[in-house]
């Protein structure tokens, strides 16, 4: 695996790394890559999420904490300058595949420093039962990207409040719930945040490859997607219901526009991985009854777990059919 270096030591936004997998991965060869970053304080929300859901603008706003909307699936997180983010970029396609390859992977060389890590659940990596590090993935340009948190000497205050609903009767408890969640590496070691980087790129990585001055300009020139405030703040269809579920996918919300028993529009909201086209995953369902079996017809020609990972048929017919958890007023 290649490291990939910058020409510079220069804070940048999130913006800017999230930029940076995507020259990547269209610009580089077929090759693994692997770099780290960091940032100054920073929400960061999934592709499909909410942003007024996830994020508590008021404390964000106040404290100057920055926010960015990434193309990956999964939940929102928080990051700083005692946080070190994760990118990874393969030619592998087998998502599966390779989003275990890379948790097991960065597990076994913490392993190698003494701590006893383990990839579990969807996509995270823990310590003792609590999280040290949260991953999602995304592909374009043929390419496998991972990328993820490693919570190193992070502040869990801000970290909370950043990233919970402004309620004071909450904030306490909050932030003491999560700490008995996520912890920082720092608690195991006894070594700095720069020569835990160090130690990790010369375990991960046998080579490395610089990204050249006048690739920056590429770079910025994708990051410009980024900034848009069209995407940042997201798309928020129309909808008169919206069913809520939760499982091994993650958490989905399917918001539908319903007029005369027919599907006008139709959207997924959530922190679950999509792996496929899911505009066209959608669209079939756009026109048709909004009834049982005519649903379950639609599933029986298509494979969902192509689309969304580790949904099964059920599970979203589950999810569509229950109870209205919230009509439209």
């Amino acid at each position: 695996m290649k490291y990939i270096t910058l020409p510079d030591n220069k804070v940048r936004r999130l913006s800017f790394y999230l930029a940076m997998e995507e020259y990547v991965a269209r610009h580089f060869g077929d090759e693994e890559y692997f770099f780290m970053w960091q940032v100054n304080p920073t929400v960061i929300f999934g592709r499909n999420q909410l942003m007024e859901n996830e994020i508590n603008m008021k404390y964000v706003q106040k404290n100057k904490i920055e926010y960015y909307r990434r193309k990956s699936g999964g939940g929102c997180v928080y990051a700083d300058r005692s946080n070190i983010m994760f990118s990874y970029i393969t030619k592998d396609f087998n998502v599966g595949f390779t989003f275990d390859k890379y948790l097991r992977l960065v597990a076994h060389t913490l392993n190698k420093l003494g701590i006893k890590a383990e990839a579990t659940g969807r996509n995270d990596i823990t310590v003792d039962g609590k999280k040290i590090s949260g991953n999602a993935f995304y592909r374009t340009a043929g390419k496998s990207i991972v990328h993820g948190t490693m919570l190193f000497d992070t502040n869990i205050k801000d970290l909370v409040l950043s990233i919970t609903p402004s309620n004071e009767k909450l904030i306490t408890k909050g932030i003491e719930s999560v700490r008995k969640r996520v912890t920082n590496l720092k608690e195991y070691l006894d070594i700095d945040i720069g020569t835990f980087k160090s130690f990790m790129r010369t375990q991960l990585c046998d080579s490395e490859i610089a990204i050249q001055p006048k690739e920056i300009t590429g770079i910025e020139n994708i990051e410009k997607e980024y900034l848009k405030e069209s995407w940042i703040l997201g798309n928020n269809p129309r909808y008169t219901l919206i069913k809520k579920g939760y499982g091994t996918a993650g958490e989905i919300e399917i918001r539908l526009e319903i007029k005369n028993g027919i599907i006008k529009e139709i959207n997924l909201m959530g922190d679950y991985f999509p792996i496929g086209e899911m505009e066209r995953f959608l669209n079939t369902f756009t026109g048709v009854t909004f009834e049982y079996n005519t649903i379950r017809n639609i599933l029986d020609k298509i494979k969902i777990e192509e689309y969304i990972l580790n949904l099964t048929q059920d599970q979203f017919l589950e999810i569509l059919f229950e109870e209205n958890k919230e009509p439209k007023h």
